[in-house]
């Protein structure tokens, strides 16, 4: 079942939110389950990277206060943000999922970088 689950990450750097020290980042997630049987969202656990190397783990239930049940061929869209102390830094992370069987599995997300413009040459 894991591999029946897509994820695909988009992000953005919100200047007007940023300051100096302070850079505000959102990212936009869109899981798609490509399989046949539903698939509830349980748990989150993300594990941030800034670019000096400092990391932080965020785990809890859900996403966004939500534990969606995906359906075949649907997909579950969500938003959410980071604030980092450097221009640059990454994610990665998984979600606990639970297949309508009882089957539980995770569907990793990888690795992704958030950046201000032109801060990665």
């Amino acid at each position: 079942m894991k591999n029946d689950i897509e994820i695909i990450v988009e992000t953005e750097y919100l200047e007007e939110q940023s300051r100096m020290g302070e850079y505000v980042f959102t990212y936009h997630i869109c899981i798609r389950n490509v399989g046949e049987q539903a698939a509830q969202l349980l748990t989150r656990k993300w594990l941030i990277t800034d670019a000096d190397g400092n990391k932080t783990e965020v785990q809890g239930a859900g996403v966004i206060g939500e534990q969606p049940v995906i359906q075949p061929q649907e997909e579950h869209k969500y938003s959410s943000f980071t604030v980092f102390k450097t221009p640059v830094g990454c994610m990665q992370g998984s979600y606990e999922m639970k297949a309508a069987d009882g089957t539980m599995f995770f569907a990793q997300v990888p690795m992704f970088t958030l950046a201000v413009r032109h801060a990665i040459q």
